[in-house]
């Protein structure tokens, strides 16, 4: 083959791009239970759409004998195509070239097409499978993470970015997925952390494997980062592209409306007897946000993480909705650091992309202790009341069971600029719950009484008989109606309709200054 065959020319550089890193690397790659990077992307997008931009593009680097190996592509597959028929960019990491690591001239094609998924406004979708920075090229490799760390930045709250990471993730590479809205991990092969096994063995003298440091599982349990688990590469991709379902393509477009056959005004009597006649006695959460969501379905957020507080998206009526709930199941549905955190951070994604938000309120408080107020759960809940107060899409808040305290306020009132604020007939709304009114009102009463027990029973039903209900707060207007539980989902996607030309800003600023 000879320069004056431009077709075989371009025909075997097409063929070593797509052969990555050589058919014995690839095979490893799947010995390894992971798809190459070019069926990664086959899976993401529509059949035939994908578009790929750079295939041709290799290394600059001429040092460490590196210019004897010059592979079509650089280690990353990058471009676009369409996910149920809509645009978006995306890269993939191949393991097979160099151990996927960064180089100036692949992180330039990453940074290319996040470049044009900002203008086009469609989201970023990035495939996680690299060893790290190319440590040939010195510099230059880390300022290609650096690039590509302030294109996250910039396209943050402007267009949806989802990572997945579906191989190694260590050092400074993660600080994209970190900076991105969802992170999935695949159990059992990909893992991040800044620090290896290896080197914390040998600095601290820790020993910990790869899976226990940075798993799949301690970053979608233990330490919050990761936002999703799954099994395997497939199921990965089918969670990115329902995950992407849900959300519109940049900032100034609304959420796709999908159509569905459940009927708006459907009810459950099921609901009526879902909250137990013990105040103390828990229920699931879950089973009250299925039964009112278009077909059941929620696709839960963070599900491992901090599980008193439930998120996830659903629709209503065909239309994309946040949920944000307290989980009576888990400590009571109280509010702690973690559950904080969590909540704020995903009410942000929902307004930031004109997502509407639907809260589910069963809260007795602040979870209470030494570890909590030493931890910061001041500034942290202070993080979810920020969020609900500054967000300006439609918000409708359904209070089942206790409204206790700061809690109510925080958790989407009336008073933080929600729209429609409803309450079933169980709702019990207060500064807390009755036991602990009573024993500071009628301490010394109660004290001097011939029989303290019955006397605090006394006071607590009779506390409980005049604040912990719902229709004191409906009276002073904190509440817009007292609804039958079985109306909840006919309640709701009414008040949506409602709400579907809002229109809400904050004061002029450059940014809120959000207690970080």
């Amino acid at each position: 083959m000879t320069m004056t065959d431009p077709h075989a020319l371009l025909a075997d550089l097409e063929r070593r791009a797509e052969l990555g890193g050589g058919a014995a690397r690839l095979e490893k790659q799947h010995a390894a239970g992971k798809l190459t990077a070019r069926e990664r992307m086959e899976l993401l997008f529509d059949a035939g759409s994908f578009e790929e931009v750079d295939k041709l593009v290799t290394h600059r680097c001429r040092d460490f004998g590196m210019d004897q190996h010059l592979v079509p592509g650089d280690g990353v597959v990058a471009g676009h195509g369409l996910v149920d028929g809509r645009q978006v960019f995306a890269f993939a990491q191949d393991f097979t070239v160099f151990g996927g690591s960064l180089s100036e001239t692949n992180a330039a094609k990453i940074v290319k097409i996040m470049d044009l998924a900002m203008k086009l406004g469609a989201p970023v979708v990035g495939l996680n499978d690299s060893g790290g920075a190319r440590i040939q090229e010195g510099v230059l490799s880390l300022a290609g993470y650096a690039d590509i760390f302030l294109r996250n930045t910039l396209a943050s709250g402007v267009v949806p970015q989802i990572s997945a990471i579906m191989g190694p993730c260590a050092g400074g590479a993660l600080y994209s997925p970190a900076i991105t809205d969802f992170t999935v991990m695949v159990t059992n092969t990909s893992y991040m952390f800044i620090t290896g096994p290896d080197v914390l063995k040998t600095v601290t003298h820790e020993a910990v494997s790869k899976e226990e440091l940075g798993g799949a599982m301690t970053h979608n349990a233990t330490s919050g980062v990761a936002h999703f688990a799954v099994d395997d590469d497939r199921e990965c991709l089918a969670l990115v592209r329902d995950l992407l379902s849900f959300m519109p393509g940049n900032n100034l477009d609304d959420p796709p409306r999908l159509a569905t056959a459940d009927a708006p005004d459907r009810e459950d009597e099921a609901l009526d007897r879902i909250v137990p006649a013990s105040p103390n006695q828990p229920y699931d959460m879950l089973d009250v946000i299925h039964s009112v969501v278009d077909d059941r379905y929620f696709l839960e957020v963070h599900r491992h993480f901090a599980k008193n507080l439930l998120v996830g998206f659903a629709r209503l009526d065909g239309r994309s909705v946040g949920i944000v709930a307290n989980q009576p199941a888990v400590l009571a549905g109280t509010l702690d650091i973690d559950a904080s955190v969590k909540g704020a951070r995903f009410v942000r994604f929902c307004d930031a992309f004109n997502i509407p938000l639907v809260t589910f309120e069963d809260v007795p408080g602040f979870l209470p202790g030494a570890v909590q107020e030493y931890g910061g759960i001041i500034r942290h809940g202070a993080k979810l009341l920020f969020a609900f107060a500054e967000a300006t899409v439609p918000k409708v808040t359904v209070i089942t069971r206790k409204a206790y305290g700061g809690a109510y306020c925080v958790m989407s009132s009336k008073h933080i600029r929600t729209d429609f604020n409803y309450a079933w007939p169980t709702a019990e709304l207060a500064v807390m719950g009755p036991e602990g009114a009573v024993n500071i009102l009628y301490k010394r009463e109660l004290d001097a009484a011939a029989d303290p027990a019955a006397a605090r029973a006394e006071k607590v039903a009779e506390f409980r008989a005049k604040f912990a209900n719902p229709y004191i707060a409906a009276a002073a207007g904190f509440l817009d109606e007292v609804i039958h539980p079985r109306e909840t989902r006919r309640k709701l996607i009414a008040a949506l309709k409602n709400l579907e030309n809002k229109r809400d800003r904050n004061p002029p600023k450059k940014h809120g200054n959000i207690p970080l």
